[in-house]
């Protein structure tokens, strides 16, 4: 039987129905970031729907710290979540299924390793730029999730010349988006992107800090793991030319 995949991101709550590396069918809605667990729950629940009877398990992942089946934000600007938040059991309740939960850079990291652009590789680092930025990483064919689910949130590093602040408060999408809002061009990362490709000066130099930005942290984190590839993600980090400017 298929598998129900849902991943709780903090600009979208997507849904697909899997067959190990094939995608069946997929959905999405809006995230409500003010909204809070119950609703994204709700959410959850009315996506899977038009799928009842076709999975007999979900796995669910989340933005932020996951660990031992519960949840909590390791940043608030992105997801304000509950500290502690038994997100699997109450994923369970909606969904009326068993459900495996991970960290949404953890599952994709592993997704890459066993279906992806990581296949054959025994190290890989997975890094998402989103809304936040995450990661996972993959050692001697494993993922390092280390003692409390910490490992891999590349985005929660602590810039080395700034006191305070967290990585992805720099360079994601939520940043893109404050940066033009600060020169009075107001709009989501993707309206930033578009006027990017409309060939406005302002536009480009904003997505040439950020890209600036993660090239470092890549740099950063070959030192760290040297490892055999380092793949890419995220609604940012795969946006028509991105990728090239890292």
């Amino acid at each position: 039987m298929s598998v129900l995949a849902i991943d709780l991101g903090g600009s979208k709550v997507l849904a697909a129905l899997v067959d190990g590396g094939r995608v069946l069918d997929r959905a999405e809605a809006t995230t409500d970031r003010d909204a809070g667990p119950e609703v994204w729950l709700a959410q959850m629940a009315t996506l899977a729907r038009p799928w009842s009877g076709q999975f007999a398990q979900a796995g669910v992942t989340a933005t932020g710290l996951v660990h031992a089946g519960h949840w909590s934000a390791m940043n608030p600007a992105t997801l304000n979540v509950p500290l502690q938040y038994p997100l699997a059991a109450r994923a369970r309740a909606a969904l009326g299924v068993p459900v495996t939960l991970a960290n949404d850079g953890h599952a994709a990291a592993w997704g890459e390793h066993v279906h992806g652009a990581g296949i054959g590789q025994a190290d890989m680092v997975f890094v998402t730029v989103s809304t936040g930025i995450g990661g996972g990483i993959i050692v001697n064919r494993a993922l390092v999730a280390g003692r409390s689910g910490m490992a891999g949130h590349v985005g929660q590093l602590l810039p080395m010349t700034i006191d305070g602040g967290r990585f992805e408060d720099s360079a994601s999408g939520r940043w893109i988006a404050a940066e033009a809002a600060a020169q009075g061009q107001p709009g989501d990362a993707r309206a930033i992107f578009a006027a990017a490709d409309r060939g406005a000066p302002w536009a480009r130099a904003i997505i040439a800090s950020s890209a600036g930005k993660v090239a470092a942290l890549m740099r950063n984190l070959q030192l760290l793991f040297d490892p055999g590839l380092i793949v890419v993600g995220g609604g940012i980090g795969l946006a028509r030319g991105y990728l090239d400017l890292v």
